[in-house]
């Protein structure tokens, strides 16, 4: 079974606001078996625009990614960073290892 992922770039206008919803996030993410592949660091975007930031979460599958995203508390976390920054974020599904 393919796993699903969250990638995210965020721009954060508030950095001690933002950390409001990185503590709130906490709770959601451990329910849902999150574990951060990316989670800022240094980038070298070849081609297009990027904002500052890019995260990269993986969860057991993308229908476990696709739940924890519509939890009640990691929409309440949402909220918290909502006013504070900027983010595209998509949810997608991994690449199971066959060929296409």
């Amino acid at each position: 079974m393919a796993k699903g992922y969250w990638i995210g770039h965020v721009d954060i206008e508030d950095v001690a606001q933002y950390q409001s919803y990185v503590e709130a996030n906490t709770s959601p993410f451990a329910e849902f078996g999150a574990r951060f592949l990316v989670r800022g660091g240094n980038q070298e975007p070849q081609e297009g625009k990027l904002r500052a930031r890019t995260v990269v979460i993986e969860f057991k599958d993308i229908e476990t990614a696709r739940a924890c995203y519509a939890s009640p508390a990691y929409q309440r976390a949402k909220a918290l960073r909502d006013p504070v920054a900027q983010a595209d974020l998509i949810i997608i599904e991994g690449h199971d290892g066959a060929q296409p």
